[in-house]
């Protein structure tokens, strides 16, 4: 019963994906071919409705049939049509439901650097284009070592990307430690944090650098699953019990605004030392929440 459970929400969610994409990618044309500012933005309110409607089906039928209990503190004085910059701990592909989930509809629609490959996954990658989802490299140090031409096309796409977010509402997402958390990678690492992997401050500093006096303030989000790291399945199939997410919401330190990360070897250690900051947080914060978790139990609502 349980995997017939899993094939139906999947085939469901297919579904629901093929019901919407086709008006995005339709929209999409649109824009893209009568570049008119205001039929620009007629358009843009239509995908971002479109995109936040296949979230809302989505989220209505994981709500409906797996039962997994979601806590949520500190998500007061949201705003729709705000600009964010939110950055979170990385576990699993289930945070990006969680996410969604949790503020579809109660701030701007978050948009991901995404790894360029991804721009083939079949239906999806279109529809991530369509609604200006930058696609990176995403280089490793190696790479850029051996030839920094690399870094400087992902800074290229981040500046993009940055200067059409600026006209919109908009929550640019980042997660910081730029990949999933696993316990092989954190020895590998040898991180300092007992829950998190290292964080990397590039992307971050590249951001406020293209749009930090148009941000609003920084989401900083902590998710914490307490009976331990999900898959997309154990979540379709009714394994996960609870997911507990803080949400806080913090000024931009005005120092860290209109620095060079890349050439100022003082600006960037004091960028890299406020991220530590919040690392060393948010790895305590996620201990808290663990250990809540485990008290309350494994039971259902």
């Amino acid at each position: 019963m349980t995997w017939l459970r899993v094939a139906l929400l999947l085939s469901a969610v297919a579904l629901n994906t093929l019901l919407h994409v086709g008006p995005l990618l339709l929209a999409a044309l649109l824009k893209a071919l009568l570049p008119f500012k205001r039929i620009r933005q007629a358009c843009n309110r239509v995908l971002t409705g479109l995109a936040e409607s296949w979230i809302a089906v989505n989220t209505a039928m994981l709500d409906r049939f797996t039962g997994t209990r979601f806590q949520v503190v500190g998500e007061a004085d949201l705003k729709v049509d705000g600009h964010y910059l939110v950055l979170a701990n990385h576990q699993s592909w289930v945070d990006i439901v969680v996410l969604q989930k949790v503020f579809n509809r109660r701030i701007p629609l978050l948009r991901f650097f995404l790894k360029r490959q991804l721009f083939w996954v079949p239906v999806l990658g279109l529809a991530w284009w369509a609604l200006d989802f930058p696609f990176m490299g995403r280089y490793t140090r190696s790479q850029i070592a051996k030839n920094p031409e690399l870094g400087r096309r992902d800074m290229e796409v981040t500046r993009r990307a940055c200067e059409k977010f600026r006209s919109i509402p908009v929550s640019v997402m980042n997660f910081v430690e730029g990949t999933r958390f696993t316990p092989e990678k954190h020895a590998r690492q040898d991180s300092p944090y007992r829950h998190l992997l290292k964080p990397r401050s590039g992307g971050v500093a590249f951001v406020l650098d293209a749009m930090g006096d148009a941000l609003h303030a920084v989401l900083d989000i902590t998710i914490a699953y307490p009976g331990g790291r999900p898959s997309m399945i154990d979540l379709i199939a009714g394994r996960v019990p609870a997911v507990h997410v803080r949400v806080q919401q913090r000024p931009i330190p005005a120092e860290l605004l209109g620095g060079d990360y890349q050439g100022d070897r003082t600006y960037r250690t004091r960028f890299q030392q406020w991220m530590n900051g919040l690392w060393q947080e948010k790895d305590a914060r996620l201990e808290q929440l663990l250990a809540a978790g485990r008290a309350e139990g494994p039971a259902r609502p």
